[in-house]
């Protein structure tokens, strides 16, 4: 399972999306957006979660980060991030590489508002040298994401967004 199960996946529920793949890694939000020519806060980043008993994915924006109090009051509990190796078993995808398209698991996926600052959002499709082009709200219908407000946004993507959030933090 890698980019193969996102192009499967692409095949059943978005054929008109292609997977753009570069020779080189962009497993990390900073390769990701010079690989592609957009900016860091562009990228999709898709993090994989245990809050208490359950696992979950969270996309959102590539400069966004996690708000500890936003998750406990949303989602439950404190967040933690897997390991590696527990993510590309529930996932079918590497670290660098984990998008919320063809998984090897079904999991609950949440899309945080962070997203919406741009037309297009760029996730990574299965592997560390993949991405897809798509809209944020095309994103979360293909993939059945609940929209959440889980992260605290840089003042640039605030602004781009209308999310007057101030200075990102965890």
């Amino acid at each position: 399972m890698t980019i193969e199960t996102v192009r499967d996946f692409l095949a059943v529920h978005a054929p008109d999306i292609e997977i753009l793949e570069l020779p080189q890694s962009t497993a990390t939000v900073e390769l990701a957006a010079a690989g592609h020519g957009v900016a860091p806060a562009q990228i999709a980043k898709t993090l994989s979660l245990r809050i208490r008993d359950r696992i979950v994915l969270v996309v959102a924006g590539g400069t966004a980060r996690l708000n500890n109090k936003k998750v406990k009051s949303v989602l439950g509990g404190k967040a933690s991030m897997l390991p590696p190796q527990e993510v590309a078993d529930l996932t079918g995808h590497p670290v660098g590489g984990v998008c919320p398209f063809g998984l090897a698991n079904p999991l609950p996926i949440y899309c945080d508002l962070s997203l919406r600052a741009f037309a297009e959002v760029l996730p990574a499709a299965g592997s560390t040298n993949s991405a897809l082009r798509i809209t944020p709200a095309r994103l979360a219908e293909l993939v059945g994401a609940e929209w959440v407000d889980l992260c605290d946004v840089s003042g640039e993507t605030a602004s781009r967004s209308g999310l007057e959030q101030g200075e990102a933090s965890s």
